[in-house]
């Protein structure tokens, strides 16, 4: 029978030693470099949004509008990206710097409706994803709501 000549695992091992072994088995991390690439990438996802900004704004448009409008431009990028699967590949390298601009945003809502497309564009990816939009936008109405209250109230 097969099997037969494998001995029982060793169990007797104390938490240090158990410690000891986690502590040589884990990778280290390359903090600077990390951080280097968070800020450089996301660094690069903002001055893409100001020149944004400063384009609509020479084309005419309100400063307010033209910052709505590069938000609004920056989502839609966020969204193509992550369905042809390159923001994955920049969420790699980058890590936090590509999560914390407007377009992780996008990413961290198309993303997991993506993984149900073989459902169906409808019952699949549209209803994933107003399943993972509602709490975010729910949370972002409710601390909306919450600042307004706070910021009338200090200013009454």
């Amino acid at each position: 029978m097969p099997g037969q000549n494998l001995r029982p695992p060793n169990l007797n091992i104390t938490p240090q030693e158990y410690h000891n072994l986690t502590m040589s088995m884990t990778p280290k991390p390359n903090v600077i470099r990390n951080s280097w690439r968070a800020f450089l990438v996301g660094g690069l996802i903002c001055a893409i949004g100001q020149v944004m900004i400063n384009l609509l704004t020479m084309a005419g448009l309100e400063r307010i509008e033209a910052a709505t409008a590069a938000t609004a431009i920056l989502i839609l990028l966020g969204a193509l990206l992550t369905g042809l699967g390159v923001y994955d590949e920049i969420g790699k390298f980058a890590g936090a710097g590509s999560i914390v601009p407007v377009t992780g945003f996008s990413n961290s809502i198309v993303a997991p409706a993506l993984e149900f497309k073989r459902e169906g564009y409808v019952m699949g990816v549209g209803a994933r994803l107003f399943t993972v939009a509602g709490p975010v936008l729910v949370y972002g109405i409710a601390t909306s709501i919450a600042v307004g209250i706070i910021y009338y109230l200090l200013h009454f």
